[in-house]
């Protein structure tokens, strides 16, 4: 029998290893994919904690621990909600003169595409808007369905954010005597190494949260006062919709704007609408090339090409849940594999 050469002996030992690790990868998701509510409380209520941890401690150090986790807690309770009022006010508000607006805006339309270069049938328009009046008439108990399904989904979405408010609470007031219990539990020689490994990825994640909530608001302002000033309707709840979009990296702030544009072109017409866009163009100039080298160089040290890859995968694994935790979990696990790597380097008891 002739000797396996070296190369096929080496690529055989990393294959059996790599379906190991793919084993083991498929089956962490499938058990997430079971019980992904309690994944996405528990990443929500991190999230709270790397928020509010800064404040909380600082707070702490006047008042008992538990009275600071509480006003911290309900503080930004208050604040989501104001903000979320301020949100439905405007709504309300501008609500029918953007019916009027949107109706003139359609009709405007119309008449545009009708002339050159487009010269588009106006009976098309109209035959799509009737398909569309008559598709609804024929699915209105679909709809019905879908709607009281979405009754049951909302229960879900509060269930899981009372979860997650539950564990902020936690980890806020304890999360230190947590990890260390933690760590008792683990055979003596994988303490100091898994102590290294959860300190950086907490505070990667932390970085990362700070960051991302920096670059996120950034953008919902500059998004909210150009809309104000173009007189976009709906400019506050826009902004907000540019806030949420914005934790989705490269993809989320582009779609926020283009939904945008579609409101401006349907109120304020086509150089209104056109100017919505380059506001994509300058957004994600000054998010590339601004605030995320500025905000977000330390907590996050991957390249482009490796975000954009990240967020695609998530949102093919698990949705937008999936492209929004995406680049934390690639950022916190490349910065665990950097420091096992120094804290090998430097030697046991030496870093």
């Amino acid at each position: 029998m002739p000797p396996v050469s070296p190369f096929l002996r080496t690529a055989a030992a990393y294959a059996w290893r790599l379906l190991v690790v793919g084993a083991a990868v498929y089956a962490v998701f499938a058990v997430l994919g079971r019980f992904h509510e309690i994944g996405v409380a528990l990443f929500l209520g991190l999230v709270v904690t790397a928020l509010l941890s800064r404040p909380t401690r600082r707070l702490a150090r006047v008042v008992p621990r538990s009275l600071a986790v509480a006003v911290s807690l309900v503080t930004s309770v208050l604040l989501v909600l104001g903000v979320l009022a301020l949100v439905g006010e405007a709504v309300a508000g501008e609500s029918t003169t953007l019916v009027r607006e949107f109706r003139e805006g359609l009709a405007s339309i119309e008449r545009w595409l009708a002339r050159p270069p487009f010269r588009l049938d106006p009976k098309a328009l109209s035959d799509i808007q009737s398909r569309i009046g008559d598709y609804l008439s024929s699915h209105r108990s679909t709809l019905l369905n879908t709607a009281v399904s979405g009754a049951g989904h909302v229960v879900q979405v509060l269930t899981v954010l009372a979860l997650a408010v539950f564990s902020s609470v936690f980890f806020l007031h304890g999360g230190e005597r947590q990890w260390t219990w933690f760590r008792a539990q683990l055979p003596g020689p994988a303490r100091e190494r898994v102590d290294v490994a959860g300190r950086a990825a907490w505070r990667t994640f932390t970085g990362y949260t700070h960051g991302i909530v920096i670059v996120a608001a950034t953008n919902a302002v500059l998004v909210g006062v150009a809309l104000y000033f173009l007189g976009v309707p709906l400019a506050v709840p826009l902004a907000l919709l540019e806030f949420f979009a914005a934790f989705i990296p490269l993809v989320g702030s582009p779609v926020a704007l283009a939904i945008a544009a579609v409101v401006a072109l349907a109120a304020k017409g086509p150089v209104i609408a056109g100017v919505v866009v380059a506001l994509i163009v300058v957004i994600g100039q000054i998010e590339g090339h601004l605030l995320h080298p500025l905000v977000m160089s330390r907590a996050v040290r991957l390249h482009p090409l490796v975000v954009a890859v990240s967020v695609i995968a998530g949102a093919i694994a698990a949705g937008v849940v999936g492209a929004v935790v995406a680049v934390p979990l690639v950022s916190v696990a490349w910065s665990v594999r950097s420091a096992l790597r120094a804290h090998a380097a430097a030697g046991p008891g030496e870093d």
